[in-house]
């Protein structure tokens, strides 16, 4: 290749100084931007670092004073002593003498059903007891009869035998006195025995003649207890079988709240406890009561325990199964350091993780929790250092160590 040719190859003086230019004019703005975008950065890097390092204003709670600790349920009314009650014979309804609403007292009569059938059994039964005191009357004058008939022939053979040894009576005369004086024994113990089954006769009359009456009397329906009568299930002319009800009678002042409280918190409930009842058709009343009884066997289903509680001043009227709610006070804190569930991290039922405030800095602390009152605070008893102050709401930036300005919350 000759001279010519490669200096046509090789870029000209003109050409290099064109492309030297072009990156020379190309990289001083990049530069200047890539320094501007260090220093935003780095002014943003120390911006936000500053920003989070500063110190953070939080809530604290504070001892607070005669908390009571009160649990919610969620029940109905109920009566204690609910009975459904009726006859314990079939016949036609012919009386009633109550209605739906009305207060029965104790013995009371509250309706009949016919006895003429009855009354019959009942007279017939009278007239086998009168015949069998008769008959009684009757063995008993035979026993005296066959007493007197066996004297005499007693005495007969005494004088026959007395007779027949002095050759005065023949030998057959004598043997014939012997033979009357055991007939004449034989009637008496005869006329006894009859007398002991007239006495048999006239104890079953007397049993059947009771039983007769007592099947009158249950034609007669008597109230069992002072009552309420809470409903009436059958008319006048209705054909009653045993054991229909006839009406349904609920003991005054039987009355109770039946309530279902979760088992979470049904711990600290105890018999005796005050309660404050809201019926649901009167919310702008309240009601006080006591617990009497807590159920020994949870709802397997919802996981809810039964206690029942006892009014101390009910409404005139109360009306079974209309929805109520309780709250049980199951403790009164003198003095307690309360937190919110939501400013907790962990809790199991008796501990978790709280944020607190220790000498300007924020720290997390595992305590130990007892009660939960009712707006979802939790007792701290156990746990906390004594310079700790523990947070009640949780803000964003919260971490270990950093700076902290404390502002007491105001107790509920």
């Amino acid at each position: 290749m000759d001279d010519s040719a490669h200096a046509a190859a090789r870029p000209s003086s003109e050409q290099k100084r064109k492309n030297s230019d072009f990156l020379t004019i190309f990289r001083r703005p990049l530069a200047k931007y890539a320094l501007t975008a260090i220093g935003v950065l780095a002014v943003v890097a120390v911006v936000v670092f500053v920003y989070s390092n500063r110190p953070i204003d939080v809530q604290v709670a504070t001892i607070e004073r005669n908390v009571p600790i009160r649990v919610f349920g969620l029940g109905t009314t109920e009566a204690r002593v609910l009975s459904k009650i009726g006859f314990e014979v079939g016949a036609t309804l012919t009386e009633l003498h109550a209605d739906h609403g009305d207060r029965v007292s104790k013995g009371q009569i509250l309706a009949r059903l016919s006895t003429s059938e009855q009354d019959a059994k009942v007279a017939k039964a009278r007239a086998a007891l009168l015949i069998a005191e008769v008959n009684i009357a009757k063995s008993a004058a035979n026993v005296e009869k066959a007493r007197a008939v066996f004297t005499q022939k007693q005495e007969a053979n005494r004088r026959k035998q007395t007779l027949a040894g002095r050759d005065v009576v023949s030998q057959q005369a004598a043997e014939e006195a012997i033979r009357d004086e055991a007939v004449a024994k034989a009637d008496v113990t005869v006329a006894e025995s009859e007398v002991e089954s007239t006495k048999a006769q006239l104890t079953d009359a007397r049993a059947q003649l009771q039983y007769e009456e007592t099947m009158l009397r249950h034609r007669t329906l008597v109230a069992p207890f002072d009552a309420v009568v809470s409903e009436r299930h059958k008319e006048l002319g209705s054909v009653i079988k045993a054991s229909d009800p006839i009406f349904t009678l609920v003991a005054v002042g039987s009355y109770w709240g039946l309530a279902y409280v979760d088992e979470a918190r049904a711990g600290f409930i105890e018999e005796g406890q005050p309660v404050e009842v809201c019926l649901r058709s009167r919310p702008l009343e309240s009601f006080n009561g006591r617990v009497v009884r807590v159920g020994l066997e949870s709802d397997r289903v919802t996981e809810e325990r039964r206690v029942y509680v006892k009014g101390e001043n009910p409404p005139a009227r109360v009306y079974l199964g209309e929805q109520v709610e309780l709250w049980i006070t199951v403790a009164k804190l003198d003095k307690a350091l309360l937190v919110p569930s939501a400013a907790v991290h962990g809790y199991n039922g008796r501990q978790g993780t709280v944020w607190t405030e220790e000498h300007g800095r924020l720290e997390r602390r595992l305590v130990q929790f007892r009660h939960r009152t009712e707006d979802s605070r939790l007792e701290i008893v156990g746990g906390l250092p004594a310079e700790a102050r523990v947070v009640t709401r949780l803000e964003n930036g919260l971490r270990e160590g950093r700076a902290a300005r404390a502002a007491e919350a105001m107790p509920k």
